[in-house]
């Protein structure tokens, strides 16, 4: 099951400085959560993102899991540890796990709390392809394919849906109704090809129109 979580405004720690640790950040920049990274060193992506103040970088080493862990306040909403260091990457969980942080470990994916699929972003469109860890490398082969499958209209398309669905909110009472009506303005052979022509103005008018005939019929 693939779950995502809203991270808007948690700590996201991550111990680790490399190129694992690198890729996994990826997955949360953006999250709009505060991550953290500790490391003695840094990959120059990282770096390039702690100058753009997109993750903050601490440069240190920690010798001791759980005293680290302890003093930690307030702790981590998630804790992700890469380090190079497989016993000092269990050892960071297991002390995390004891405060109920959220953990996971490049090496020991049956402590992880969450697995990181690997994620499509195209405009406002994000489909996460997981193979439940058996293969990272095909995940992101297949993202790749995933990402190439979503056109310009269907991102047209959804933010058409969201004007729509912020206008029958107050023209609509029933939910049900507002659904058949949002399949309606999808389905719409004229909305398709005004939106696949580019005229937004056109698809938006015919989405009214639809939008007015399923409320005088409520």
């Amino acid at each position: 099951m693939l779950i995502d979580l809203r991270l808007t405004g948690k700590t996201v720690m991550v111990i680790g400085g490399g190129v694992e640790a690198t890729r996994k950040i990826q997955s949360f920049l953006d999250s709009e959560a505060k991550i953290w990274v500790i490391s003695r060193d840094f990959t120059s992506e990282l770096q390039k993102l702690g100058e753009e103040k997109r993750v903050a970088l601490l440069k240190t080493g920690i010798k001791d899991a759980q005293v680290f862990v302890d003093s930690l306040s307030p702790k981590p909403y998630v804790l992700l540890a890469a380090t190079n260091n497989p016993a000092l990457n269990l050892e960071l969980v297991k002390a995390a796990k004891n405060y109920g942080c959220m953990v996971y470990a490049i090496d020991n994916p049956e402590l992880n709390d969450f697995i990181l699929p690997a994620v499509a972003h195209v405009g406002d469109v994000k489909i996460a392809v997981s193979t439940g860890g058996k293969s990272p490398a095909m995940a992101h082969v297949l993202r790749e394919r995933v990402e190439k499958m979503v056109t310009p209209q269907d991102l047209l398309a959804i933010q058409l849906q969201e004007k729509a669905r912020a206008a029958l909110k107050g023209k609509v009472l029933d939910q049900k109704e507002r659904s058949k009506i949002l399949y309606e303005i999808l389905n719409s052979e004229g909305i398709k090809k005004a939106l696949s022509e580019g005229k937004t103005a056109e698809a938006e008018e015919l989405a009214i129109q639809l939008i007015e005939k399923g409320a005088n019929q409520t």
